[in-house]
């Protein structure tokens, strides 16, 4: 996938414009460095975003949070992991669950992602898609790089603003305007 102009926090706040319950699922390997990157976007939105967000770190099991998920009854499902999109280290790309077959992106979970989303399509009305992040390693280790941690502290900044507490998400438009560029 080429690189080039691409806002994600636009298209963050445009996805999340008409949201009521949000979900926001971490992905990712805790000893596979930046295969953590999902997980790690998770915990440091922990206290910043409304009640209405339901924030889970779910590792490489994604599909053992399916009936939490269900039972939240979102509007609203965020799938945040590292894939390899040919990007630079650290860019990142908002994909529509739909697209997933298309989409030239390779995982390291047990059970692909396309087979989750199309499970919760069945079972739930809500929109989902991947906040998908360009790693620059996976080896062993429990270190972001560089680049994925200046990438994960842009995207909290960002989602933390679209989603912020004691406020209320029909308001996005006005809220986001004045946060920072990704």
């Amino acid at each position: 996938m080429a690189s080039g102009k691409y806002d994600v926090k636009k298209e963050l706040e445009k996805w999340f414009s008409d949201a009521g319950r949000v979900v926001i699922a971490g992905i990712g390997n805790p000893i596979r460095m930046d295969d953590y990157v999902g997980v790690k976007i998770v915990q440091d939105l922990r206290g910043k975003v409304s009640d209405r967000i339901m924030l889970i770190e779910c590792e490489t099991v994604p599909e053992s949070y399916t009936q939490q998920i269900i039972d939240f009854n979102p509007t609203h499902i965020l799938l945040i992991d590292a894939a390899v999109l040919e990007l630079k280290p650290g860019e990142s790309r908002l994909i529509n669950a739909n697209q997933l077959a298309d989409f030239p992106a390779f995982s390291t979970h047990m059970l692909p992602l396309r087979i989750f989303c199309e499970y919760l399509k069945k079972t739930i009305e809500a929109k989902i898609a991947l906040l998908l992040i360009e790693p620059k390693n996976t080896d062993f280790g429990e270190e972001l790089s560089l680049e994925i941690s200046n990438s994960t502290r842009n995207i909290v900044y960002a989602l933390s603003k679209i989603l912020h507490p004691n406020s209320n998400l029909a308001d996005l438009k006005k809220r986001t305007s004045s946060a920072l560029p990704l």
